[in-house]
């Protein structure tokens, strides 16, 4: 029952900090319209965004876990691992992909945890970058547990990592679709980070001590 509560508590404060994030998204999607930005660009700054965002989400899952539960190093690492991957492939590739479809434009579908193309950055394998961003945010989650700047990091590189999806991977007159965006890039961040950051890990737990984001 404490952990349900918990659960409610955080998801509704963390409604104004996502609303927050989803409008810095569509101000910077304006720029990229009005700017003409390139769609190499997008995709670069995704494949970038995509795994950070994975470092701080397996991060801060795994501190969540260790900050209540205390349990063994196997468990933290399973679950920081399924936590921020799943997740955080849910919220910058699965609901951006599906939210484009469902507004009739052209998607490509990304998968970067078992993509074999190289990082435009690094230029190491996608999925050797994403699943080695994971185990840093594990290690780090692990034997230094924080959770407050983590997370709130985490929503902001989640929303733009979304972002980017929509203009790197899809072709549209964007313009008239940001308020569709705008509910897309919201949907994407909230219920999966918080699931991420606090349902998963909690779900494993089997009373919550009371620490909040």
């Amino acid at each position: 029952m404490e952990q349900f509560k918990l659960i409610i508590r955080e998801l509704a404060r963390h409604v104004p900090f996502t609303i927050l994030g989803a409008i810095t998204g569509v101000i910077i999607m304006v720029i990229i319209v009005f700017c003409n930005t390139p769609r190499e660009i997008s995709s670069t700054l995704f494949y970038t965004l995509h795994p950070a965002h994975v470092i701080l989400s397996a991060l801060t899952t795994t501190a969540m876990y260790r900050l209540q539960g205390k349990g063994a190093i196997w468990k933290a690492i399973i679950i920081g691992y399924t936590g921020s991957i799943g997740i955080a492939t849910l919220s910058d590739a699965v609901i951006p992909y599906l939210g484009g479809t469902l507004l009739n434009i052209s998607m490509e579908f990304h998968l970067p945890f078992i993509e074999t193309e190289k990082s435009p950055l690094l230029g190491i394998a996608e999925w050797q970058l994403v699943n080695g961003a994971a185990i840093l945010g594990i290690a780090i989650g692990y034997w230094k547990p924080t959770t407050r700047v983590p997370h709130y990091g985490h929503v902001l590189l989640s929303t733009w990592a979304s972002l980017f999806n929509f203009t790197a991977f899809g072709i549209a007159n964007w313009i008239p679709l940001l308020p569709f965006v705008f509910i897309f890039l919201f949907l994407a961040v909230w219920l999966p980070c918080c699931l991420s950051d606090i349902v998963y890990p909690l779900l494993f737990v089997r009373q919550a001590e009371g620490h909040h984001h």
